[in-house]
């Protein structure tokens, strides 16, 4: 048996930052940690430094060439039309909503096994998010639940691709099409991932992607991307992505109205008439600045040509995982179906309670305080906050709901893992395993 720790001592230190439980989960309780847990997901070198230093010297620091040219490069890393830089995935979707004329009263469809942002975003402009249950399998939503849900007032069905795994599109696409629905794909987990062949972020009718810190690919710590294939939401989703800018375009004479001032006729050398750009609203609706900047943009060109290289060491390290830990009782390894391509954002390690003999927690006490590993959970579902219990919004999604509270667990998942790394979680966890079957418990 282990010796207790003084709880007196232990110290949350992410609280000491900014970001807090967004940045760090490093504490302060005395444990010896042979895996943490990992804020940067990414891979960073003097490729990185050159393209900032590059981007700072130039005249433009955001939205000019830098943007343009990462936007390319992704759409065609991820097989679509069109991408747009972002300042995040929050406002991408939040971008999004706008852009399929959510008002008040509608509802989205979502899922409850989420970061709190896709259903805030659905909030923002009013509307109510209505939960369905997850698959147990691939902790996605489960497109066998998705109808019943559907009423006269439901617009759109947002889905998360968990953890790096995409959720099964095509009957989803196929109840969308059915009830004229839009389908918005959140790809925070899931830069670079494939179902049957095809690209996160090119199924439905917009992709919305994440390069936050810990995320697959990052921008400096913060930054996102929208993807679609539909060429009439190119202008919509410039203008709200810019405070609705309509900008004048070299031979176009858009801007008539003077305010009844009489105006000198232009010629052909007068680039400052009328006015560099005009203001116009999107369907009623008004956008925000949600626009990144070259320094972030550069260094987004440079991770999306290591994408590749940088999915391919979260594979190989997931795929180790769970051939290390497969055959444990009361242990589930991350599933990976036949068809899909699972790019490892997170590691999701179940604990099956009645199996083991030992509760979740009993299992990552042990996993943490005395194997040195540690995980941390995702999602409490969207549904539990205090701010949408205040507001009513309930749902029953009991899936969801054991799986937060009393089945997952996600080890430290990043491209720096070492071989020795994987080889003390799998250790880590064969013999916690064992531990708690055997009844031991951490004070």
């Amino acid at each position: 048996m282990s010796k207790p720790r003084d709880k007196k001592k232990v110290k949350f230190t992410g609280s000491d930052s900014e970001g807090g439980i967004t940045s760090s989960y490093a504490m302060d309780d005395g444990v010896k940690l042979k895996v943490p847990y990992s804020f940067m997901g990414s891979i960073y070198d003097e490729q990185e430094e050159v393209a900032v230093l590059r981007a700072m010297k130039q005249d433009s620091l955001t939205m000019g060439p830098q943007v343009k040219l990462f936007q390319k490069e992704f759409a065609a890393q991820h097989q679509v039309k069109h991408a747009f830089a972002v300042s995040n995935c929050t406002t991408g979707m939040h971008l999004c909503t706008q852009l399929f004329q959510i008002k008040p009263g509608d509802e989205v469809i979502v899922t409850p096994n989420t970061f709190v942002a896709t259903s805030l975003v659905i909030l923002k402009e009013n509307a109510i998010p209505v939960y369905v249950d997850i698959d147990p399998r691939t902790f996605n939503i489960d497109p066998k639940k998705i109808e019943a849900k559907i009423t006269p007032r439901t617009k759109a069905i947002y889905v998360v691709h968990y953890g790096g795994l995409m959720c099964d599109m095509d009957p989803i696409m196929a109840i969308a099409k059915k009830h004229k629905l839009f389908v918005l794909e959140d790809c925070a987990h899931a830069p670079n991932a494939e179902y049957k062949g095809r690209k996160a972020g090119s199924i439905g009718d917009v992709g919305v992607f994440s390069f936050h810190s810990l995320k697959n690919m990052t921008t400096c710590g913060e930054g996102g991307m929208i993807t679609t294939n539909r060429d009439e939401w190119v202008e919509p989703i410039e203008a709200l992505r810019c405070m609705n800018l309509d900008h004048y375009k070299p031979g176009q004479t858009r801007w008539e109205y003077s305010g009844g001032i009489v105006m000198e006729k232009k010629t052909k050398y007068d680039y400052w008439i009328p006015s560099h750009f005009d203001v116009k609203d999107v369907a009623g609706y008004w956008g925000n600045n949600y626009r990144m900047n070259e320094i972030q943009a550069a260094v987004g060109r440079v991770q999306v040509r290591k994408l590749d290289m940088l999915t391919d060491k979260r594979i190989e390290i997931g795929r180790a995982i769970s051939e290390g830990i497969r055959g444990i009782k009361g242990i589930t390894p991350t599933y990976e179906p036949k068809g899909y391509r699972h790019v490892y954002h997170l590691y999701t390690v179940c604990v099956e309670e009645e199996e083991l003999g030992a509760t979740r927690d009993d299992f990552m006490r042990i996993l943490y305080a005395e194997e040195g590993v540690q995980g941390i959970q995702h999602y409490q579902p969207t549904y539990h906050f205090t701010g949408l219990r205040k507001l009513g919004i309930t749902a029953n999604c009991p899936r969801a709901e054991a799986f937060f509270y009393k089945r997952e667990t996600n080890l430290p998942m990043h491209p720096r893992l070492t071989p020795q790394n994987v080889r003390d979680m799998i250790a880590g966890i064969r013999n916690a395993a064992e531990k708690a079957r055997k009844g031991h418990r951490v004070k």
